[in-house]
């Protein structure tokens, strides 16, 4: 992976919890049928540095950002979860402060439902959301079509039906491979 370039590396904004877990893979196999490489807080584990530190470290590396705001609720105390809406605050605040190159990067917002955003994260309106349903084939469609689009790279011409078909066929794989541990 030497020659990954700036404008190869996709970061994931998204929760990690059991729930989000076949969308989470859903955008991972995506980014990587595109040619991309998938970044995020994953990949870094040195106690080291703190979290922030990590996420700062990853989005200055990445050209692409995809942010799903789809758990921007309420916990079980009745306290929101904002870590994604802050994670896409950075990045978008990277384009606008950082280097001449951040100016160039681009976002995928995703959310549950394409408005429900506008009442709890209002600012960002004017924005195009991706509504995904919770659902893998629409993940997968508005990742697929929105680094089509904004790579202006993508020369793998697979239609909709095909890619699902072949994340079916690797979420099948994956999850026995890990059945097998």
């Amino acid at each position: 992976m030497s020659n990954v370039t700036y404008e190869d590396n996709v970061f994931i904004n998204c929760p990690f919890d059991i729930e989000y877990k076949s969308l989470f893979y859903s955008i991972v196999f995506t980014i990587h049928d595109a040619g991309f490489l998938s970044r995020c807080s994953l990949e870094e584990s040195n106690s080291g540095k703190s979290r922030f530190e990590k996420i700062k470290k990853i989005i200055s590396e990445c050209k692409y950002g995809i942010h799903d705001i789809s758990r921007t609720e309420l916990d079980n105390n009745f306290l929101p979860r904002f870590n994604m809406p802050f994670e896409l605050g950075v990045f978008v605040g990277a384009m606008d402060f950082g280097k001449k190159k951040d100016s160039l990067k681009s976002i995928l917002i995703l959310d549950v439902e394409k408005y429900r955003y506008q009442k709890f994260l209002s600012d960002i309106a004017g924005r195009d959301i991706k509504g995904h349903n919770n659902s893998e084939e629409e993940v997968i469609k508005a990742v697929r079509d929105w680094l089509r689009i904004e790579s202006k790279c993508m020369e793998r011409k697979i239609t909709q039906e095909d890619l699902f078909s072949n994340f079916i066929e690797f979420r099948d794989l994956l999850i026995a491979w890990l059945q097998e541990f």
